[in-house]
């Protein structure tokens, strides 16, 4: 288990950069690491390992039938993860990177584990620079919030390490989470929508988007 630390509040340094490597190192490797999001710290993992994502559903002790997030550093991975469609695409431009997951159509070769057998998967694009680092250096992660079933959500490294401890390969500490609540998702299907849990981004924010 290693523990990176990075501020960032002076732009990407060094000490980033050797902290995103790696992470992304890990998660090539088939293991399991924790970093910071815009909402919450996140536990991740190579979205088509599955044997890495088997891994994180039993260290979060997370029910097989619940899907996870995945987190993608642009709308170009994005592309790779699922169908996007005029919708969605409106939404990208109005919030992400931003709190915001969107369900829509997954892709093919999204493994089924990841999506718990639905043809939908969850996306976002993290407004931060270190989980947009690691997902360029990595491709597509899990983007799931730092804590064990039922517990709270973890917003800084301690919570992260007291839940997973060495089940985590590496943990990148960038300090508190910025917002501190989980994102707001909307499930998209054709021209219908439905938001299934509503965060920083209001449900009347996302209707005036969708509404143009």
């Amino acid at each position: 288990m290693s523990i990176y630390k990075c501020d960032i509040s002076n732009g990407f340094d060094q000490e980033c950069v050797r902290a995103a490597e790696a992470a992304a190192k890990s998660v090539s490797d088939g293991q399991l690491i924790v970093y910071p999001t815009d909402t919450v710290y996140g536990i991740g993992a190579d979205i088509y390992n599955e044997t890495a994502v088997k891994a994180l559903y039993l260290a979060k002790k997370r029910p097989f039938d619940m899907a996870l997030s995945v987190a993608v550093a642009d709308r170009a991975m994005m592309e790779k993860v699922a169908v996007l469609n005029d919708n969605a695409d409106k939404l990208i431009k109005a919030f992400l990177p931003g709190p915001l997951t969107i369900i829509i159509q997954k892709q093919p070769d999204v493994p089924d584990i990841v999506t718990s057998c639905s043809q939908k998967v969850g996306l976002r694009i993290p407004d931060h620079p270190m989980a947009v680092e690691i997902a360029k250096r990595s491709g597509p992660i899990v983007a799931t919030s730092a804590n064990t079933h039922f517990h709270p959500d973890a917003v800084n490294i301690d919570m992260a390490l007291d839940a997973f401890g060495d089940s985590v390969s590496t943990y990148v500490d960038c300090g508190p989470s910025p917002l501190g609540k989980p994102s707001t998702i909307v499930w998209i299907k054709d021209k219908e929508y439905e938001i299934i849990r509503q965060g920083s981004i209001t449900e009347d924010m996302i209707n005036e988007v969708l509404s143009c």
